[in-house]
């Protein structure tokens, strides 16, 4: 690789711009630039050339055009070992340009902040991501920078190899340049499919700037980071960490299932905590403040809260923080955290502490993806809920009024429990709750198996669902399922319904005295 004498600077983030060029300019580098960038080198001091100086041709359509030109793309695309490319720049006064630092138009920050239309549009960039792709492609002769912080591995590279950078950093920043402008367009195309009003379109791309490279994955051996998208959701991506060690691939997992399953709970009617251990609530409950709230999801499962991720649909005040604490936790996270808290939460060095700005949205509407051998599925995010109005009931006893409440709470937390879910609850908290088994009479009787274990935790004489409902993420095809909640104490029942056998499960209600509703909607999660 031949030193690099002429660069090309073109970029919306100035984050160390200046310092950049500068010492380009003193390693003897002709620099080019367009627009703000120009400005901002020229007030500097700096020597730079104007693209409209260099391309002989001026910017119009408001900056839309402007490097896209022969002069721009040939200079990045000339294969500089290749004679007929030299004589086509030769005949056609095209100059190579041997570095690109580029960063692409604010997309992402403009449709965070809410921009309208018209804004987004004119913040999809162009000429950014079509130098970027051309120089990316010629790396072996080009070397190409998305992002401020390689600016001073370049330099570094250059000082030490006569002005040159090495191949092998290249092909890094090249893949790095795909990379980006890839997740650039994905966000872009997502935007205009919502815009659109399409779910899914005929192709969908998914990409993300990484966040952290994660210290492993699941498991030591498997590599992993984290990664934002454009999606404008309150949640661990957004969120704001004020101590403890760095997050790992499973307590951003664990998080994002307790968060997303609290933020169903309106702060404004209910303090809610939610307990989650292996991305699965182990308690949920809901309560006049955010400590009885904690205390009830605690009592539902005591030991599988050990080592859990902990969220708050409020504030966390500092007698919520103290009570919290008694517990080894790993994870907190809660809209807002009160001073006293803070220094209560200190004590605790190893705790990550995370802060958001509001909830998630449940009713937001959004995509879910998962892999698969050979490519992935998506899917549009579960945001169904359902209200009283939309209950059926099927049994000849009514649900009363408390029943259901404790349905519609349950069935909200069934739509967080990895299937085949049962959950048991009574005065607006879990007491049980039965995850992942293959069966669902199976899950009925782990959840009161859970339940009995966490009544003899808390010196509690009577069964913690007596008197519970139930709810199921999905119908019960037999009536053992239902049978197994009502030998358990339940008294109400809240399900889809669908089944081919329906008319047995509700005699089986209907005999055992049971009220029980169908929702009509199915929460599986797998």
């Amino acid at each position: 690789m031949s030193a690099i004498r002429r660069a090309l600077l073109s970029v919306s983030d100035k984050t160390g711009l200046v310092e950049f060029a500068s010492e380009l300019a003193k390693l003897d580098v002709e620099l080019i630039s367009t627009g703000g960038t120009a400005r901002a080198l020229h007030e500097a001091g700096l020597t730079v050339t104007d693209i409209s100086s260099w391309t002989g041709f001026p910017e119009i359509m408001d900056g839309r055009v402007k490097t896209l030109h022969p002069k721009v793309h040939g200079g990045l695309l000339a294969v500089r070992a290749n004679p007929d490319h030299q004589v086509a720049m030769q005949e056609n006064g095209i100059g190579a340009i041997d570095l690109l630092a580029v960063n692409l138009y604010p997309f992402e920050q403009t449709l965070a902040g809410g921009g309208s239309y018209r804004d987004l549009v004119e913040n999809i960039d162009i000429g950014g991501p079509a130098m970027t792709r051309a120089a990316a492609k010629n790396h072996n002769d080009v070397t190409t920078i998305v992002d401020p912080a390689d600016y001073a591995v370049v330099i570094e590279e250059m000082r030490a190899n006569s002005g040159a950078t090495l191949q092998q950093t290249r092909t890094r920043l090249a893949a790095k340049a795909f990379a980006r402008t890839a997740a650039y367009d994905s966000i872009v195309s997502t935007w205009l499919l919502s815009e659109a009003g399409e779910g899914l379109g005929s192709s969908r791309s998914l990409g993300g700037s990484l966040i952290q490279t994660l210290r492993y994955g699941e498991n030591p051996h498997q590599s992993a980071g984290f990664y934002r998208t454009g999606e404008i959701r309150e949640g661990v991506a957004t969120a704001r960490q004020l101590q403890g060690k760095e997050l790992s691939y499973n307590n951003i997992n664990d998080t994002d299932a307790a968060f997303e399953c609290v933020s169903e709970f309106d702060p404004n009617d209910n303090a809610a905590c939610v307990i989650v251990k292996h991305a699965n609530p182990c308690g949920v409950a809901t309560a006049d403040t955010a400590l009885d709230a904690y205390k009830l999801a605690l009592r539902c499962d005591p030991v599988s809260a050990f080592g859990g991720i902990v969220a708050f649909n409020r504030p966390i005040d500092e007698a919520t923080a103290k009570a919290v604490c008694e517990v080894f936790t790993e994870v907190i996270i809660a809209p807002g955290v009160s001073k006293a808290a803070e220094e209560v939460f200190a004590a605790k060095k190893n705790l990550r502490l995370l802060t958001t700005e509001g909830l998630a949205d449940p009713d937001q509407p959004g995509l879910a993806f998962k892999t698969v051998a050979g490519g992935f599925l998506a899917q549009s995010r579960d945001n169904g809920r359902v209200n009283s109005e939309e209950l059926k009931v099927v049994t000849k006893r009514q649900p009363t009024d408390q029943e259901m409440a404790d349905m519609l709470f349950a069935f909200r937390v069934a739509k967080h429990v990895k299937s085949n879910a049962i959950i048991y609850a009574r005065d607006g908290a879990t007491v049980g709750i039965g995850a992942g088994q293959m069966s669902r009479v199976d899950s009925s009787r782990v959840a009161a198996h859970k339940a009995r274990d966490a009544a003899d935790a808390a010196g509690i004489e009577e069964t913690l669902t007596s008197a519970s409902v139930v709810a199921s993420d999905a119908f019960f095809p037999f009536a053992d399922g239902l049978l197994q909640a009502a030998s358990a104490g339940a008294t109400a029942i809240i399900q889809p319904g669908g089944s081919m056998r329906d008319e047995d499960v509700i005699a089986a209600a209907d005999e055992k005295g049971l009220a029980m509703v169908f929702t009509g909607m199915r929460h599986f999660r797998h």
